[in-house]
């Protein structure tokens, strides 16, 4: 069978605009596509039918692959565009990150530069206490990192397939057989571990999968049924629409949702292929979208950093600051196209033969590597004093952390933590809004002759209800279990006090702003604290709740830090007490904790707030080290209110 014709595309053009359009939209936030994030996996699916399609016609030819030429012929597509704004980026964060984020993000810098950016992505990504993802501007390189780990990979296997038994038939079943395999596990685990599913190359090796089964489609399949292609091409643009206007951040992908961009884009491919040139094929053939599809790699590099730094530099972006955003993106795209991607991708001597462009592959990406773990350790080899103490603040765990006693996401089962060895206890009992707490609670406690046994478990509140967690894209379940059998075990040890807090539903709905998360209606929560309180109370217990701190607009540990790298005030952070501390809900709250007998309400917030302002650093202190949790030197600096506000509940 002769090989598959490899003449331009320009419908497949055109989709590389539909995808990079999706992805810049999403990102932006210029349109209504919640799920433009697709657009990856339809970029994906391109590749693998393009490769996929390459690679059998040249087995189908000579009987074999020239696995350097390949490669040579993907470094010189992707590696120096890549490698320019990887540099471009960490130049400018000179200026505008602090010395710590240059850090950190240089380490990005650094996976992203050996394709491994994904690798590093998934235990970050673990990391409840990890910097918001938001602000890492190499974070979109996990894809390329995904596509050269497919390309390593891919025509491996299709020369095992053809030398297993050559033949069209053993590359489709080889292809499909692995297909197959990495979407189970990927649809397994979106719901078991998303963070694997989504960034680990195997299991995204369908999509691509998908693409190369698309490209192996017999050209008959098609063949004088324009109605079937045209129809094909249609019902592949609205199951791309359909994922782009109703998928969101939060929801399980890629998963079985996936399927709906993967599939269109394969139909889409499969009505090209036919020779469609009506309809939605013709549109993706129009000149817009073939100069945006051709720029569409640069496009996607500069699109992240644009916006991250932008947004570093001005909060709340206005619709005209993003579209000048926008702007900018595509001024350095056309400038990286001409005089970077294009020349280099199209040198003749470089063409000449693999080594060319191997060998000066091979010492780009270790010069990358090099002088980003470089600038890793230069950005903090000198820092000054304050600077240093703002960034030890922010990484001191709590003590009860310190001690490994606050319960991850998976645990239905409580484990107690014993700090002192007084012959009474207070119990402490909540989230990391409760944990917070712990530092100055024991040392207060242990003055007074009382020893403090903890009940702690990440983003699991003490309330009696049922909540949405982004970061497991469900109803957090566990929780619920968790909760019941601490609330048990509580009453069974019979403490002097319970001290609760909790991350307030006021700050869970600033963070989920935006993202689609099912909201908790406010009559939930009341019932939920009430029953919580009313359940401890009618066994005997003293109940002191805490209310939760003010809640910042960005991580204060950042904003201070930038602050002084500008030699700006760090009061440049302080936000206003009435988007910080929402003092109507906390009025609220109080009066259902106060209407439990034996409950008390600790309200804290003056020692953070005067009539108006709210501030971030106080007495030469971080008050935290993040958006919404304590710093834990300065809660230790609190443990004199806490001794007096607190611990004087036991003898009430």
């Amino acid at each position: 069978m002769s090989a598959p014709s490899q003449s331009f595309r320009p419908d497949i053009e055109g989709l590389r605009a539909l995808a990079v359009a999706g992805v810049i939209a999403f990102h932006f936030g210029l349109t209504g596509l919640p799920g433009g994030f697709a657009g990856v996996d339809i970029f994906f699916v391109i590749s693998g039918y393009l490769i996929t399609r390459h690679l059998a016609g040249e087995i189908a030819e000579t009987g074999r692959l020239n696995f350097w030429r390949f490669y040579a012929r993907r470094a010189r597509r992707l590696l120096p565009a890549a490698l320019f704004v990887i540099a471009a980026t960490l130049a400018a964060g000179a200026v505008i990150l602090s010395p710590e984020e240059q850090a950190l993000y240089s380490k990005g810098a650094m996976f992203a530069s050996a394709y491994m950016i994904n690798l590093w992505l998934i235990r970050w990504s673990f990391d409840y206490f990890a910097n918001d993802a938001a602000n890492n501007p190499f974070i979109h390189y996990w894809s390329l990192s995904v596509e050269e780990q497919f390309y390593l990979a891919w025509p491996a296997l299709l020369m095992l397939a053809a030398w297993l038994k050559p033949g069209r038939r053993t590359i489709i079943l080889t292809v499909g057989i692995a297909g197959l395999v990495s979407f189970a596990v990927c649809a397994w685990l979106t719901q078991v571990s998303q963070p694997w599913a989504f960034y680990f190359s195997p299991l995204r090796a369908w999509e691509f999968a998908a693409g190369g089964l698309a490209a192996m489609a017999p050209a008959r399949l098609f063949e004088n049924r324009p109605r079937l292609g045209a129809a094909s091409g249609l019902i592949g643009l609205l199951l791309i629409a359909v994922a782009y206007l109703t998928f969101s951040e939060d929801a399980p992908f890629p998963g079985f949702l996936a399927l709906a961009p993967v599939a269109g884009t394969v139909l889409l491919l499969l009505a090209g292929a036919a020779g469609a040139r009506e309809g939605v094929n013709a549109a993706l053939a129009l000149p817009p979208l073939q100069v945006v599809g051709k720029l569409s790699y640069s496009l996607y590099l500069w699109h992240w950093p644009v916006i991250v730094y932008a947004g570093m530099l001005v909060q709340d972006l206005t619709v005209a600051e993003r579209l000048f955003c926008l702007a900018l993106t595509l001024a350095l795209s056309v400038f990286s196209y001409h005089l970077i991607e294009n020349p280099i991708r199209r040198n003749g001597w470089l063409m000449a033969n693999a080594a060319r462009a191997l060998v000066p592959a091979l010492l780009l990406t270790g010069t990358g590597v090099a002088a980003a773990y470089g600038n890793a350790k230069f950005a903090v080899a000198d820092l000054d004093p304050q600077q240093r103490s703002i960034a030890a603040s922010a990484a001191i765990p709590a003590t009860a952390r310190a001690s490994a006693c606050v319960e991850g996401y998976d645990a239905v089962k409580p484990k107690t933590c014993v700090f002192g060895t007084g012959r009474r206890a207070i119990a402490l009992f909540g989230d990391s809004h409760a944990e917070h707490w712990s530092t100055p609670l024991i040392d207060a406690a242990k003055k007074n002759g009382y020893r403090v046994e903890t009940w702690l478990k990440s983003s699991c509140r003490p309330s009696r209800f049922s909540f949405f967690v982004a970061k497991l894209k469900r109803n957090y379940d566990e929780c619920d279990q968790w909760r019941e059998q601490a609330i048990a075990e509580i009453i069974q040890a019979k403490p002097s006090l319970v001290v609760i807090s909790e991350l307030a539903l006021t700050s869970a709905r600033k963070m989920a702003a935006g993202k689609g998360e099912p909201d908790t209606p406010d009559a939930a929560w009341r019932a939920g604290l009430r029953s919580t309180l009313t359940s401890l109370s009618k066994a005997g217990l003293k109940i002191a709740f805490i209310r939760d701190v003010p809640f910042n607009d960005e991580n204060v540990d950042t904003c201070v830090s930038r602050a002084l790298w500008r030699n700006q005030a760090p009061s440049l952070c302080d936000q206003t007490r009435a988007d910080a501390a929402n003092d109507k809900m906390a009025a609220v709250e109080r009066a259902i904790v106060t209407s439990v007998p034996n409950a008390s309400y600790i309200d804290l917030t003056d020692r953070f707030c005067n009539a108006t302002i709210c501030h971030v650093f106080i007495n030469g202190k971080l008050a935290f080290r993040d958006q919404h949790h304590l710093a834990t030197p300065f809660a230790k600096s609190l443990e004199p209110d806490v001794e007096k506000r607190v611990i004087s509940k036991v003898g009430r």
